[in-house]
């Protein structure tokens, strides 16, 4: 068996990156070739895992934030794996059990992660809502893709939505959450008009550096009236931060 190049495996300090794994004539060493097999196991189980909706909805009664549960027009994960238009829009009816809320609505959407919702909205919203002093109700969109936030902040009267979403997992990150801010939600928004936060976790943007980083663009968009491509992400680093002061 081959080792690689000290400078090569120097690199997965930095990294947890398939580098530097080494090799056994052709093929990979057999540890590596199984910690590729079960890292590709969790993230089809996390692409297909459902989301338990009452947990996520004690979780956030925990946090002291109430909630209502929604579907999009997906009948199961399979029509949603196979139809993502359906996962951008209301099953019938369910537009009118959406009591009007002004200002911003927060959606958490099962996405292409279930385990990323129910490991890291509850605690991320129990960090911006009350910052916000928020009171709606969070909205549990089943099914949901990142537009079908759109039908639902305007179905609110919302000025705006937030959309908390599982992502496509990849194969060290089963567990990264989305967000995605809009300005005067409605149907027919485009992905140029959001802003996104992404690879919400531990070992990516950890959930206090999100928060920070919701709060401070919906600053932004409240004094511009906009998000998006026109919203840009000037928020000071951690490091310009400590220097200012």
């Amino acid at each position: 068996m081959s080792t690689p190049p000290t400078l090569w495996r120097d690199l997965r300090r930095f990294t947890p990156a398939r580098v530097a794994l080494g090799r056994v004539g052709n093929g990979l060493p057999t540890a590596a070739h199984l910690e590729f097999q079960a890292a590709h196991a969790a993230a089809r189980d996390a692409v297909h895992a459902e989301l338990n909706v009452e947990q996520l909805a004690a979780d956030l009664a925990a946090a002291g934030l109430s909630s209502t549960t929604i579907h999009s027009a997906c009948p199961d994960r399979r029509t949603y794996l196979l139809r993502p238009d359906l996962g951008r829009r209301l099953a019938e009816g369910e537009s009118a059990r959406l009591s009007r809320t002004p200002g911003i609505a927060f959606v958490v959407a099962d996405g292409l992660s279930a385990t990323a919702v129910q490991r890291h909205a509850a605690p991320l919203l129990a960090q911006v809502m009350p910052a916000l002093g928020a009171t709606g109700p969070v909205v549990i969109a089943r099914q949901g893709r990142v537009a079908l936030g759109d039908e639902i902040g305007a179905a609110l009267g919302a000025d705006a939505v937030a959309v908390l979403i599982g992502e496509r997992p990849g194969l060290s990150t089963p567990d990264s959450l989305g967000l995605y801010l809009t300005w005067q939600p409605r149907p027919g928004r485009t992905d140029a008009e959001r802003n996104c936060i992404s690879n919400i976790r531990p070992e990516g943007l950890p959930i206090p550096e999100a928060a920070a980083k919701l709060l401070w663009l919906i600053a932004a968009m409240r004094r511009l009236g906009l998000t998006g491509v026109a919203l840009k992400d000037e928020q000071p680093t951690q490091a310009a931060r400590i220097s200012e002061a």
